[in-house]
């Protein structure tokens, strides 16, 4: 399953070279991330119900080409790969043409809520990966 957000790059999102901050990129994939799981299903509360909190652990990110202020943007996120307590989501950061701007893998733990140590990631999860 792919999730589509679509956003309008703000004022507030512009760095000193007039072009969207290397950081708020992360910000524009968190949405993006937020947006996949909610269309999944899979919201805090439902992750709370299973005991299980996920947390980023890495992210590779590719700035392909700039954004700049108004510009109608897209954040794709997809699955990649998963492991036992680990998962990979790859994102995309699209313009109107559909152009890549940047592009990201996302690497997340899926975590006991109580015990703060790794857990197998559930099968409501990883039913996306296959």
């Amino acid at each position: 399953m792919k999730s589509l957000l679509p956003i309008v790059v703000r004022s507030t999102e512009i760095d000193v070279n007039g072009h969207v901050n290397n950081a708020k990129y992360l910000e524009y994939l968190e949405w993006g991330r937020e947006a996949w799981y909610e269309q999944c299903g899979l919201d805090y509360e439902t992750f709370g119900s299973m005991g299980i909190q996920t947390v980023t652990v890495n992210i590779n990110v590719n700035y392909r080409r700039e954004c700049k202020q108004g510009e109608q943007l897209t954040i794709t996120c997809q699955p990649a790969t998963i492991g036992r307590s680990s998962y990979v989501l790859m994102q995309e950061v699209l313009d109107e043409r559909g152009e890549v701007r940047a592009d990201a893998l996302v690497t997340s733990v899926t975590m006991d809520r109580i015990t703060r140590q790794s857990r197998r990631v559930p099968d409501e999860l990883r039913k996306f990966f296959e």
